[in-house]
């Protein structure tokens, strides 16, 4: 294809070092957390929020966690100010959560942004200019030097106007914007440069944030450029690293993760990866799989859906139904032997255990999602998911040889109508092939006699008829067999059986299942009663009256 040519693009060179550690690190603890979502996020929306929209996901950041939030950038924006302004003077914010907001380094962008802020308790200030090289010889047209200027004099107001408000803890932020597009030396220059001006300390750090503005290279390049710079920058001591990485190669989660190992200390995202063009790193997502891990990830994720609700009312939004761990169907199995797989663990899991279910890397219900989710039905699906769906919605425990008899007449269900086969049409269907099947011959009264062998004298209604039958066998079910064999001629055998109670409690019913063979053919039945005997004889009955209607057999 003539527009298709990978010979116009660059690889980005690796990072030379000697050595490097980050592959040798383990996350043993949640970074710092700073949600961009009501800034980052919000200048990605084809539609901004309005001040309503910002507000409830301002709460819902509140409530999952958040300790530091990034509300806007007020001098470019009079929504932005004036949300700012709405959270200080509404007290909206509450004592131990830090507003942080965006500006370029301009004097009269900085001015603007600390007139938002007046009268705020605590609040990060984050300064920020480009300084990559494609941004400073074809954007800004500056050598070196003229962003190192940019960058001072951004710096340095922040600090003469944070001296003049010391009524508010002033925390200084600064990002070289296109971090990875920015020649290492070149970006602790900068780095260096300003927190010379800003002189901070181990007991009061500046925030030096490094953006993956654009995704550029593999997550390990990311990584090393993180580790270069923590081991060339000036006053490493008292400088928390932070990153915020994007999506552009699909990797911002991955690229932040391996970022923290190589020293980065705080993570810059939104929830559920909004931002522009294929979106900011997935804050929940990371989250997750610390948790996944055996670490706090210090956010609370538990209802999942509430925070699924609210991102997709704020942002017009959808989220993808396979969104890691917050999507409608990342804990759904369709396939069959997934289905057995995870069936087969829930069955064994005890509380309190580690989790160690097959395919579920998580458990659901920590995320306030039901293990009903976990296995739905479709053609593709197996007797374990559909004995999994039964048992979960209804109580009923299904025999090995009726999941695979029920198995293959759901499949062609799914297979005749398309897509899922919900537990209500499963439930339905169940009943339909193996229950309901009461005519020609109905139970009536019974009764049991036991000896060295049992006797059933039972009476069957058919029609307005009444028919004594009597028999005599090893077990109630097998005279009642010979009662009928010998009422009408045909022989049953019992090939298969089992029985359970559908609820616990004295007063539950009670099901039972039944394969047996007549005159050579398999039929299933199953019945459900209060008493186990009486479910045990519709059982037969429900086989025997499937096979006679099949063969037309005389009910007289």
């Amino acid at each position: 294809m003539p527009g298709f040519n990978h010979q116009k693009y660059r690889p980005v060179a690796p990072v030379k070092m000697a050595s490097r550690t980050w592959p040798d690190q383990i996350i043993t603890q949640a970074p710092s957390w700073c949600s961009v979502d009501l800034r980052d996020g919000n200048q990605a929306l084809i539609e901004p929020m309005s001040v309503n929209q910002k507000q409830i996901l301002f709460a819902l950041l509140v409530k999952v966690g958040f300790k530091e939030i990034e509300v806007g950038f007020p001098a470019a924006s009079q929504p932005d100010f004036d949300f700012v302004r709405w959270l200080i003077e509404e007290n909206q914010v509450p004592d131990d959560v830090t507003l942080q907001v965006l500006t370029q380094a301009r004097p009269e962008l900085i001015e603007r942004t600390f007139k938002s802020l007046k009268g705020s308790r605590r609040a990060v200030v984050h300064v920020y200019n480009s300084t990559s090289t494609v941004q400073r010889e074809q954007v800004f047209k500056l050598d070196k030097q003229g962003i190192i200027d940019i960058a001072v004099n951004g710096a340095s107001k922040v600090k003469e106007l944070a001296e003049q408000n010391p009524e508010t803890e002033w925390v200084y932020q600064y990002s070289p914007e296109s971090f990875t597009g920015t020649e290492l030396d070149f970006a602790v220059e900068v780095v260096d440069a300003v927190t010379s001006v800003w002189q901070p300390t181990t007991e009061k750090p500046a925030i030096i944030n490094l953006p993956a503005t654009v995704e550029m290279a593999t997550p390990n390049v990311f990584a090393d450029q993180i580790e270069w710079f923590c081991s060339h920058v000036q006053r490493r001591e008292a400088i928390i690293v932070s990153v915020h990485t994007h999506n552009d190669r699909g990797c911002g989660v991955a690229a932040a993760e391996l970022a923290v190992m190589a020293g980065a200390q705080r993570v810059e995202g939104t929830m559920l990866g909004n931002g522009e063009r294929t979106g900011n790193m997935d804050i929940v997502t990371m989250a997750m799989n610390l948790y996944s891990q055996g670490i706090n990830p210090e956010l609370y994720l538990a209802d999942m859906d509430e925070i699924v609700r609210v991102v997709k009312t704020c942002t017009q939004l959808p989220v993808h139904p396979r969104h890691p761990y917050a999507g409608e169907l990342v804990y759904t199995a369709f396939s069959g032997s997934h289905q057995d797989a995870i069936k087969k663990c829930l069955d064994i899991y005890t509380p309190g255990q580690p989790w160690e279910v097959a395919y579920l890397p998580i458990d659901p219900t920590d995320l306030g999602r039901s293990y009903q989710e976990v296995i739905r039905v479709n053609s593709q699906s197996g007797k374990g998911g559909i004995a999994y769906t039964l048992e979960q919605q209804y109580g009923v425990q299904l025999p090995r040889w009726l999941q695979i008899a029920f198995s293959s007449v759901v499949q062609g269900q799914a297979e005749l109508n398309g897509g899922e086969v919900s537990p209500e049409a499963m439930w339905q269907l169940f009943n339909e092939v193996y229950v309901d099947h009461q005519t020609p011959i109905h139970l009536g009264a019974f009764d049991l006699k036991r000896t060295t062998h049992d006797h059933v004298n039972a009476q069957l209604l058919v029609d307005d008829d009444t028919i004594e039958i009597s028999g005599e066998g090893h077990g109630v079910i097998d005279a009642f067999a010979q009662a009928l064999h010998q009422q009408y001629g045909f022989k049953i055998s019992i090939q298969e059986y089992s029985e359970h109670a559908m609820q616990k409690g004295s007063d539950a019913d009670a099901i039972s299942y039944l394969q047996v063979n007549i005159e050579g053919q398999h039929y299933y039945g199953v019945a459900i009663h209060e008493d186990i005997v009486t479910a045990s004889l519709n059982a037969i009955l429900s086989a025997t009256n499937q096979f006679m209607i099949e063969t037309k057999q005389a009910v007289a």
